[in-house]
C-alpha cells in the first residue's frame, strides 16, 4: 500500500518536513518514490513546492493520505481534485 505521507528532515529542534509518497512498510525517513511538498512548521508559509498533481495521480492509483497531511492540506486551503 502506498501512504502519502511526511518524512522527517532538518535539524535538531529545527525540523522540517518533506511530503512524500512511500510505500507504508517502508520507515518514516527512509526510501520514498516521490516528493511531494515540504512542511516547515517555522517559516511563515508553512507549506511549500506542494505538487497537486502529483498528489492527485498517487490518490487515483490508491494511494491513502495520513491524517497529519490531509490536516495541513485542509488547514493551508490546497485544494486535491480527483
Amino acid at each position: 500500500m502506498i501512504k502519502i505521507r511526511l518524512a522527517r528532515g532538518g535539524r535538531i529542534h529545527r525540523p522540517i518536513y518533506t511530503i512524500v509518497a512511500a510505500d507504508a512498510r517502508s520507515p518514516r525517513d527512509g526510501q520514498f518514490l516521490e516528493k511531494l511538498g515540504k512542511y516547515d512548521p517555522e517559516e511563515k508559509e508553512v507549506l511549500s513546492n506542494i505538487n497537486v498533481d502529483g498528489i492527485s495521480k498517487w490518490l487515483k492509483q490508491g494511494a491513502v493520505m495520513s491524517d497529519t497531511v490531509k490536516s495541513l492540506l485542509k488547514k493551508n486551503k490546497v485544494v486535491i481534485t480527483l
